[in-house]
């Protein structure tokens, strides 16, 4: 019997569709209200987009070994995407995905990095979790992706929620209570950004089968 793949979309807007259900007025209020702030600080304008040149960078990853990205576009196209952290559970089904969908990635010559600002302990924790088997990355500070301008602060009614409720500071080892977009980027081999998803909406993210379409398209 055919299995049928459920789309990343449909996964999100199912686990948004449980929050709306069980949360209560004043956090659905404070989120929204979250995401049009960000929407509207001017992200969008200052964010690396398509034709842009990605800014390499070396980063260490959850064994200690450091990993560039000039290196990785050496062998080939790059993947490069964000996660706000394990401890968002949109954060986690698009990462299962993404792991899902690593096998064509490879097809079309081309690897998948992820970046978080989460501490290496916690980003070794959430690879190991989800047995990711391409690159997690810490970028503690949020140093590189405020170099592909994606970085926003959260508002102190949000920070106020993710710190009473999991300790953000914690997570990410300071006490910016900034995060980044959960953009993704396709990046050719000279390092030009040939793709580019980026959404204040924080449930939202790149559909992996699409990345597997632009990475299809750019060898034709």
């Amino acid at each position: 019997m055919e299995q049928i793949s459920i789309s990343l979309k449909e996964q999100l807007d199912e686990t948004k569709a449980i929050f709306e259900q069980k949360a209560d007025e004043y956090k659905k209020r404070v989120f929204n209200e979250g995401i049009d702030a960000v929407a509207q600080s001017g992200i969008y304008n200052q964010a690396k987009n398509v034709g842009d040149i990605a800014p390499n960078f070396g980063l260490k990853n959850a064994t200690g070994k450091t990993v560039t990205l000039q290196e990785y576009l050496k062998k080939g196209k790059v993947v490069l995407t964000w996660y706000r952290g394990g401890w968002c559970p949109y954060c986690n089904l698009t990462l299962h995905q993404l792991q899902q969908e690593l096998p064509n990635f490879k097809a079309e010559g081309a690897n998948l990095i992820a970046l978080t600002p989460e501490l290496p302990d916690n980003s070794l924790n959430t690879a190991e979790k989800h047995n990711l088997e391409f690159e997690v990355l810490s970028d503690v500070g949020n140093e590189i992706a405020d170099q592909y301008g994606i970085v926003f602060k959260l508002t102190e009614e949000v920070a106020d929620i993710y710190n009473k409720a999991f300790d953000l500071l914690a997570y990410n080892g300071d006490e910016s209570n900034e995060l980044p977009l959960a953009a993704t980027y396709v990046i050719d081999e000279k390092g030009k950004i040939i793709y580019a998803f980026l959404d204040a909406e924080y449930r939202n993210r790149a559909e992996p089968s699409e990345i597997t379409k632009i990475l299809k398209e750019s060898q034709a």
